[in-house]
C-alpha cells in the first residue's frame, strides 16, 4: 500500500489527506494545530500533533519511507521553507509543496522540491482544460514540466490493453492508475456498483469504457493527446 505524508491541515492539506485516505491510501496527517490533527483523526491511518520545523520530530515518523510528501502549509512561508529543509536533509525522495507565490516557489526550488502546487494557477488551468474537453476530469501541473491528468478513457482506447497502447512510446505519457467500476452483489441479493482503483496497472490490463485514466507525462505530450483524443474529433 501507498504511504503518504501530509503536512499542514489547512483546507488544501486537509482535502488531500481525506482523499488519498479515502482512495485506500497510508495517510499520515500532520499539523501543530490539535483542534485539526483531532478533527482529520479516525479519517487516516495516523493524526500527529508535532511541529514540522523541529527535525528531531520529523526524523521519529521515518518520512523518508513515505512514497511522496506534501506539505500543505501556505501561508506561513518561513515554516514551510524550513519544513522542506528538513525533509530534504532526512532524506525524503519526493515532495510537494502547496505555495502562496511565484517567490516562495522559487525558494523551495532551490532547495530541492520537484513539485509546486500553486493553487491559483492549479485552478485555473484545470478548469481551462476541463472546458476545452468534456473528457478530461483533472488537469495538474507540476513544477517540472510534467502533468498529472485524470480523464475519461477515449473511445480509441477502450478494449486495448496496455501493451497494445504503447503510450510510453508512441505518446510518451503513463497510465499510473485506472479507476472503474465494479459490480458486486449484496447479501440480499442487490446489484451494487463500487468504485475502484487499480493504482499498478500492468500490460495485460485492458481498458474498457467508462475507465478514468490518470495519467502522467511531460505537458507538450499530455496537451497533444488531449487534442489527438477529444478536442479534434468534437
Amino acid at each position: 500500500m501507498a504511504r503518504y505524508a501530509v503536512i499542514g491541515l489547512g483546507r488544501f492539506g486537509m482535502t488531500v489527506a481525506n482523499i488519498l485516505s479515502e482512495s485506500g491510501m497510508d495517510v499520515i496527517a500532520i499539523d501543530k494545530s490539535q483542534e485539526l490533527v483531532d478533527e482529520v483523526s479516525g479519517r487516516v491511518t495516523s493524526a500527529i500533533c508535532m511541529d514540522s520545523t523541529d527535525e528531531a520530530s520529523l526524523r521519529s515518523q521515518n518520512l523518508n519511507e513515505a512514497d511522496a510528501v506534501i506539505i500543505g502549509i501556505g501561508s506561513n512561508i518561513q515554516e514551510s521553507i524550513l519544513t522542506a529543509a528538513i525533509l530534504r536533509k532526512i532524506g525524503v525522495g519526493i515532495i510537494y509543496a502547496k505555495v502562496e507565490n511565484r517567490l516562495h516557489g522559487r525558494i523551495l526550488e532551490l532547495i530541492g522540491v520537484q513539485n509546486i502546487l500553486l493553487p491559483e494557477e492549479i485552478v485555473g488551468t484545470q478548469l481551462a482544460k476541463t472546458l476545452i474537453s468534456k473528457n478530461v476530469r483533472e488537469y495538474i501541473s507540476l513544477s517540472s514540466g510534467h502533468v498529472v491528468m485524470e480523464m475519461v478513457a477515449p473511445r480509441e482506447f477502450v478494449g486495448k490493453d496496455l501493451q497494445e497502447l504503447s503510450l510510453p512510446s508512441t505518446r510518451g505519457v503513463n497510465i499510473i492508475a485506472i479507476k472503474y467500476n465494479s459490480l458486486s452483489v449484496t447479501e440480499d441479493g442487490r446489484n451494487v456498483v463500487e468504485k475502484k482503483m487499480n493504482d499498478m496497472p500492468g500490460a495485460n490490463d485492458t481498458i474498457n469504457e467508462g475507465d478514468i485514466l490518470i495519467m502522467m507525462g511531460p505537458k507538450g505530450n499530455v496537451d497533444k493527446l488531449i487534442y489527438d483524443t477529444t478536442i479534434r474529433k468534437d
